[in-house]
């Protein structure tokens, strides 16, 4: 037994710490949300699916009512990745309920969110593969909801943080996979990007902190934070080239005082002068830090960028 295997690697206070072993310690994990549990009073029903037994993959399902829509019209479908560093969180979380819950009232979809497997038990590219699963059985429409209720010709990925991430990777494996679902839109909530060396008006703190979660999700990336999974502007030879990604529209979000907030700009900058044929927006919140849409979900800021969602999706 190595010696120094309790050596701890990584400590995030009051989140979580990462030993040399591999071993992990989370910490104020809270209590899953049983699938089902609220649906009457929200308006939105929910369900557990299991795709694949062998790894565990399971995702949650969202299905708004439909009073007020013709029955024979289909609701676009959204599958969505949740953040977490790749290391944290859950489809079944208070939190990720909640606001796909939210999400699939305000805009009228029916919303797979995903459960994947979390580093660093289950090291990258465990994620990605899982959620690139988890999109083609949503569009194959192989559950009865997404059979009967959604329209597999909309479909859209979302996630934030490092479930932004996961969508840009899985927009690139979509640019080459053969009979790979269409996917009409894209949602990059405050997109969890780095590199080895900092871009003009990175801070610090930033490269340190992206560069630890990447070596502890992805410790066998041969390039490190400069792989092109986490660095999208790192193109070597052979590497996915920008315009090839996989979606028609996207929408690139991001918060004034995120400290990802530069690379997401420059992700969408990127993306934007790149031969990519379809259309990209940006959209940045002034006076707000990460992911806040999901920690005060109430607070006007949230409500908008809800709405513009919203209205992403809805094409207008």
């Amino acid at each position: 037994m190595d010696p120094d295997a309790d050596e701890v690697v990584f400590d995030a206070p009051g989140h979580f710490r990462i030993y040399k072993s591999g071993r992990i310690d989370r910490f104020h994990q809270p209590v899953p949300v049983a699938a089902g549990v609220g649906d009457d009073a929200s308006g939105v029903a929910t369900k557990d699916v299991v795709i694949d037994a062998a790894t565990g993959l399971t995702v949650r399902l969202f299905l708004p009512k439909r009073q007020e829509q013709p029955s024979s019209k289909k609701l676009p479908i959204l599958v969505y990745f949740h953040g977490g560093g790749f290391i944290l969180e859950s489809a079944k979380s208070p939190t990720y309920h909640n606001y796909l819950t939210s999400l699939a009232a305000a805009a009228g979809v029916l919303a797979v969110s995903v459960d994947y497997r979390l580093a660093p038990e289950h090291r990258l590219p465990a994620a990605y593969d899982d959620c690139w699963t988890a999109l083609q059985w949503a569009a194959s429409a192989r559950d009865d909801w997404l059979a009967e209720h959604g329209d597999a010709s909309r479909v859209f990925v979302a996630g934030d943080s490092a479930g932004g991430n996961i969508v840009h990777n899985v927009l690139v494996r979509a640019s080459s996979a053969e009979n790979a679902a269409r996917i009409e839109g894209a949602v990059l909530l405050h997109p969890f990007f780095g590199g080895r060396t900092a871009i003009e008006g990175e801070p610090e703190r930033a490269i340190v902190i992206t560069a630890k979660i990447w070596a502890s999700a992805c410790p066998d990336a041969a390039d490190g934070a400069d792989d092109p999974r986490i660095n999208p502007r790192i193109n070597p030879p052979g590497a996915p080239a920008l315009e090839r990604l996989g979606c028609e529209r996207m929408l690139v979000c991001a918060a004034e005082k995120d400290w990802l907030v530069t690379r997401g700009r420059a992700y969408y900058d990127a993306v934007a002068a790149s031969a990519w044929p379809g259309s990209a927006t940006w959209l940045e919140t002034e006076g707000e830090e990460h992911v806040f849409f999901l920690l005060k979900p109430e607070c006007d800021r949230a409500k908008a960028l809800m709405d513009r969602v919203v209205a992403f999706i809805v094409g207008a």
